[in-house]
C-alpha cells in the first residue's frame, strides 16, 4: 500500500558516544519489530570528549558515512531520533500537586529550578508523569520525572546532524532508551537495576513499573580495565583488549590470565562497591508511593560492550547478593525472519541496546 496518507515519517535511530556511532532502523509488522538496518562506525579519540563535541566537521563526515554504509535495507529517510550523552544530563523525580498537563507545563520548570545544578535559562527541560502503582493511585500528588540537558550540548548535536542532512525529531537521554530496549514491553512489576557498561562511561538506572526511578553516571569504564591489563602485563592496549576478552575473570589457568584477573579485580571491586552504595541510597530514599520501601531490587541487568566480560555477573553477585544477568537486547525486537541468519550476534547486540531503544520509540509510535 502506498504511504502517501501516512503523515508520520519513517524514522531511524543514531546512538552517539565518545568512541562510536551506531545506526539502527526497525520495521514494524503487526505486533512485531524487525531489525532492518544497522551499522557501527568507530570514532577517533578527540572528536567527542565526555559527551562534548570537539570537532563538528569530522563528526558530520562520520554521521554521513555511517548512514550511507548501513548493512541490511538502505535508509531512505532523513528523519532521525538521536541519543544525548548521559554524563551531561540531570534527571530527578519531583513531587507536584495534582494538576493537568497544561498546568504542569507552566509549573514544572519553576519547581525543577530548586533541584537542577544549572540556571533554568541554560538548559532544555523535559518531563513525564510517573504512573503510580494501582494501590497508590489515590495519592494527592504527582511524581514527575524531570530530564535536563545543557542547551550548548543539545544545540551542538542538532547542528551536526542538520549539517549531515538529517532532521532530528527527538533527542533522548541514553538511559531512557536503554530501559526501553531491555525491559519487556516497558513494564516491570518489581524494581530492576540496569548497568550500561560502556567503553568510555557507565550508566546506572533503576526502573520500576513503567518508568525510570533513578539514574546516574558511574565513574568507571571498560577501557580502564584494558589499561590496567596493559600496564600489568607490559603489553599494548590492543593486545590487552584481546587478553581481556579471552580470559575475563573466569579463566585463571595460565600465568597471563591470572595476572590479568589480578590487575582488574581492584577496579571491579571499587566499581561493585559504588553500585552497592547507589542501590542502598535509592532503597533508603525510595519512600514514594510508586516504590514502597519494603520492596527491594529484583535483579541487576548488564548491557553495553563491557558487559561481555567473562565472569562479571558472578563477580557482581558476590558483592550485591542480588541476581545479576546479561540483558536481552532482543527482548522487544526480532533480529531476523525465521530461517534467516541473524545479522548481529548476541554479544555484539549488547552494545546496541541504546540504539535499539531509540528505534523502538519510533516503532511504537511514540514520537512526540
Amino acid at each position: 500500500m502506498f504511504k502517501f496518507l501516512n503523515l508520520q515519517p519513517e524514522i531511524f535511530a543514531i546512538d552517539l558516544n565518545d568512541s562510536s556511532l551506531k545506526v539502527v532502523k526497525l520495521e514494524k509488522r503487526k505486533h512485531n519489530f524487525f531489525l532492518r538496518s544497522y551499522n557501527e562506525v568507530l570514532i577517533k579519540p578527540g572528536i567527542i570528549k565526555e559527551g562534548v563535541i570537539m570537532n563538528q566537521e569530522e563528526l558530520v563526515k562520520i554521521i554521513t558515512a555511517a548512514v550511507k554504509g548501513v548493512q541490511g535495507k538502505k535508509i531512505s529517510t532523513n528523519y532521525v531520533i538521536v541519543s544525548l550523552p548521559e554524563e551531561k544530563s540531570f534527571s530527578q523525580i519531583i513531587q507536584m500537586p495534582q494538576m493537568n498537563q497544561k498546568e504542569l507545563q507552566k509549573a514544572v520548570p519553576f519547581e525543577a529550578e530548586n533541584y537542577i545544578p544549572l540556571p533554568i535559562d541554560k538548559v532544555y527541560l523535559d518531563f513525564e508523569v510517573v504512573t503510580p502503582r494501582e494501590e497508590a493511585n489515590t495519592s494527592k500528588h504527582l511524581d514527575v520525572l524531570v530530564n535536563v540537558m545543557p542547551k550548548y550540548i543539545v544545540d551542538s548535536y542538532l547542528a551536526c546532524f542538520t549539517a549531515a542532512g538529517l532532521k532530528p525529531c527527538v533527542m533522548e537521554i541514553e538511559s531512557q532508551a536503554i530501559a526501553r530496549a531491555l525491559i519487556k514491553n516497558s513494564q516491570s512489576e518489581k524494581p530492576v537495576a540496569i548497568i550500561d557498561l560502556g567503553k568510555d562511561n557507565t550508566s546506572f538506572i533503576i526502573f520500576s513499573g513503567n518508568a525510570m526511578r533513578f539514574t546516574t553516571s558511574v565513574p568507571f569504564s571498560s577501557k580502564e580495565l584494558t589499561a590496567a591489563i596493559a600496564t600489568a602485563l607490559k603489553i599494548t592496549p590492543s593486545k590487552a583488549e584481546d587478553v581481556k576478552i579471552k580470559t575475563g575473570l573466569g579463566d585463571k589457568k595460565t600465568k597471563e590470565s591470572k595476572e590479568a584477573a589480578k590487575a582488574v579485580e581492584p577496579l571491579l571491586t571499587d566499581f561493585a562497591t559504588k553500585i552497592k552504595k547507589y542501590i542502598s541510597f535509592y532503597q533508603d530514599h525510595a519512600s514514594h508511593d510508586y516504590f514502597p520501601s519494603d520492596i527491594g531490587i529484583e535483579k541487576v541487568i548488564l548491557c553495553g560492550g563491557g558487559a561481555n566480560l567473562k565472569g562479571l555477573p558472578e563477580f557482581l553477585f558476590e558483592f550485591l547478593k542480588i541476581p545479576v544477568e546479561l540483558g536481552d537486547p532482543f527482548v522487544n525486537i526480532i533480529p531476523c525472519n525465521k530461517g534467516e541468519k541473524c545479522p548481529i550476534i548476541y554479544q555484539k547486540a549488547l552494545s546496541y541496546s541504546t540504539a535499539f531503544g531509540l528505534a523502538l520509540r519510533d516503532a511504537n509510535g511514540i514520537i512526540q
